[in-house]
């Protein structure tokens, strides 16, 4: 009588590679995917001259985008603030408060996000921006399409190798074709 053999079967460890090897291409995609924009760039940064609401008009964000504030840290601040200390321009009862001169603010879920400068005037000269964050679009049919791939896809992709390899895992015995 043979010895049974222990242990996944080579065809299984393929598998398992392969989905393993699917899932890291799927997270660097998606890291790929996301943009960082510095607040008013190309033409101004953080301060006083620029006009935020236009330049936010330019622009769509997604979760996983970052926003950094370029500003001279003697001059101003970046305060995260509620939708009523933003109409108000008060950074009373703050989310959060940066004053590095380079801060970046990772953009991580759906929603509005508010931030202003905190310095006596500057909120009221126009200083503060509104960042609606929306879900990515899925792409419609035809070739672009086919050409960007979604994150969702790229998961699905994912789950689907390691299922078929967990399954193997588990009956090795099962064939492969």
């Amino acid at each position: 009588m043979a010895a049974r053999r222990r242990g996944p079967s080579p065809a299984a460890v393929v598998v398992a590679v392969a989905a393993v090897t699917i899932w890291v291409a799927a997270l660097q995609m998606e890291a790929a995917m996301a943009a960082t924009y510095t607040v008013g760039a190309p033409d101004g940064l953080w301060d006083m001259q620029t006009d935020y609401a236009e330049w936010v008009k330019a622009r769509t964000f997604h979760p996983g985008d970052k926003i950094t504030f370029t500003y001279s840290p003697e001059l101003h601040d970046v305060v995260e603030v509620t939708r009523a200390g933003y109409d108000a321009c008060s950074s009373a009862n703050n989310i959060s408060a940066s004053r590095t001169g380079n801060d970046v603010v990772p953009l991580t879920a759906v929603g509005t996000r508010y931030f202003l400068c905190g310095l006596t005037g500057h909120c009221d000269s126009g200083m503060k921006i509104r960042v609606d964050v929306v879900a990515a679009a899925a792409p419609g049919p035809g070739p672009a399409a086919a050409a960007a791939p979604t994150s969702s896809t790229a998961a699905a992709v994912v789950v689907a190798a390691a299922g078929a390899a967990l399954l193997l895992l588990l009956n090795p015995r099962l064939p492969l074709w």
